[in-house]
């Protein structure tokens, strides 16, 4: 009897089997040569991603497809490994993919190489919701018709060569959440019906050569959590509107623009504030008060503009990033919020009028230090107890100081690329394992000694004692 039990059990658990596996039927044929015909217009596949991809076999089972309950195809998943090379695709996008009519989304995220116009297929899919099609090389201007995708909850071309202005029929897209058009060509000023597109959470247009005043349109945005425009030509204040982004903003990105007036007092509202990035801008006045209140804030950017005294002493728990540099500060000392971080990984104060002996400076921690930055200030001392407690530091610079110490007695750890002491009172030699570094500067000091064999030229050693050897002069025989 219990064998019995068994069998049953068994041919029920077959065809349970049967009926989730897909059959070779199943591969409907406009999907087979949809894709089939994408896989012809690419051509170099050098990880063979696409080897599976053949006429007859299952084409819910090949890579990056994924079908519906109906064997429907409905979503392509084609990505690249930034860190390998050959996890790429070079070709174009077949038109032929307009043959999925179920298809619902599609990803070719990170391929690097494809390459033509922007895909026309799109208008032709009408279930489509989200495109990301994102590192790649397409190019050309986004077409008006653009504005035709009104079922869209996300298009991103982040990071390709699309050139022209941005279309304004992209107001039509009201359904977007998200909207990246980062890292492209893209000229112009940013379209005012974009305030329609008001269930964005995320608005990226960095990276491009976008001007003109930044529009005041931002409290069409209840939703919006990360606003990023930096690297562009943008000119004007900032805009009051954007007062209206404080109860979810977690983002807010403005660097590197050509922003003037001051930094508005209502920042301070923005109690959920992850990063603020106001650097390389043209920002005047004092920094507000009102920046205490962002307790939970990580990483801040204010340099490279026109501020002046004082700074506010800040009640953040922990910043990982800070980068005063290159305003018209006078701190005195490294801030004491800085100081108890113990999660800092990036410190950049240069010229910020610091004054101390480098090793009266106790940091909670120096293990998850990636950079420092001290450039340009009055710091005496030496830096070798605080940089040889550092296990993943990549860039230490303190040009212009008073610096004194044992450039030997140094360690250089695995991951430092950049090392710039120069114009201190560094003495002894130059060690070895200076070679393994991607820049150095040791310029203008009091350096001693044949140079090791290195990559560097010689205004990385001018100003030294007694250097010699290659790039320098040749040492003198005794």
């Amino acid at each position: 009897m219990k064998h019995h039990h068994l069998s049953l059990l068994l041919l029920f658990f077959a065809l349970t089997l049967r009926s989730l596996t897909p059959t070779s039927a199943a591969c409907h044929v406009d999907d087979e040569t949809g894709l089939l015909a994408f896989k012809l217009g690419i051509t170099a596949d050098p990880s063979n991603m696409l080897s599976p991809w053949k006429k007859g076999t299952i084409c819910c089972m090949w890579y990056g497809v994924t079908c519906n309950s109906n064997n429907r195809v409905r979503m392509l998943y084609l990505t690249g490994q930034p860190d390998k090379p050959n996890s790429s695709l070079s070709g174009t996008i077949s038109p032929s993919l307009s043959k999925l009519k179920f298809l619902d989304r599609i990803y070719l995220q990170d391929l690097r190489n494809l390459t033509g116009p922007f895909p026309v297929c799109l208008f032709q899919l009408p279930n489509l919701k989200y495109v990301y099609i994102e590192n790649s090389k397409l190019s050309g201007r986004i077409p008006d018709s653009v504005g035709n995708l009104t079922q869209l909850q996300a298009l991103s071309f982040y990071y390709n060569r699309f050139t022209g202005p941005i279309p304004s029929s992209i107001s039509r897209l009201t359904q977007l959440v998200q909207l990246k058009l980062g890292g492209n060509l893209l000229t112009g000023s940013i379209p005012t019906g974009i305030k329609n597109l008001n269930k964005l959470t995320y608005l990226t247009l960095e990276r491009n050569g976008l001007s003109g005043p930044l529009p005041d349109f931002f409290a069409s945005f209840p939703e919006l959590r990360i606003l990023n425009l930096t690297r562009n030509k943008f000119t004007g204040k900032i805009p009051a509107s954007i007062s209206a982004l404080a109860p979810k903003l977690l983002y807010l990105e403005l660097g590197h623009n050509a922003l003037t007036g001051q930094i508005p007092a209502f920042l301070g509202n923005f109690k959920a504030l992850d990063t603020l990035d106001l650097g390389y801008n043209k920002l005047t006045g004092t920094v507000p008060q009102t920046l205490a209140n962002l307790t939970k804030i990580f990483n801040l950017d204010l340099s490279h503009n026109q501020l002046v005294d004082p700074f506010p002493q800040l009640n953040v728990k922990g910043i990982e990033s800070l980068d005063l540099s290159y305003n018209k500060f006078h701190l005195n000392e490294i801030p004491k919020w800085v100081t108890s971080s113990p999660i800092i990984y990036s410190l950049k104060l240069a010229n910020c009028g610091i004054k101390l002996k480098l090793e009266d400076w106790k940091p909670a921690q120096t293990y998850y230090y990636d950079y420092i930055d001290l450039s340009g200030n009055q710091i005496t001392g030496s830096p070798v107890g605080l940089l040889n407690k550092t296990d993943f530091l990549v860039g230490f610079w303190a040009s212009g100081n008073k610096l004194k110490f044992n450039l030997e007695s140094l360690r250089i750890v695995q991951t430092l690329k950049d090392l710039d002491v120069s114009r201190n009172l560094v003495f002894g030699k130059v060690p070895k394992t200076v070679s393994g570094l991607d820049r150095l500067n040791v310029s203008y000091n009091h350096l001693c000694g044949q140079l090791p064999a290195t990559k560097f030229p010689a205004s990385a050693f001018l100003g030294n004692d007694c250097l010699c050897g290659s790039p320098l002069a040749a040492c003198k025989k005794v």
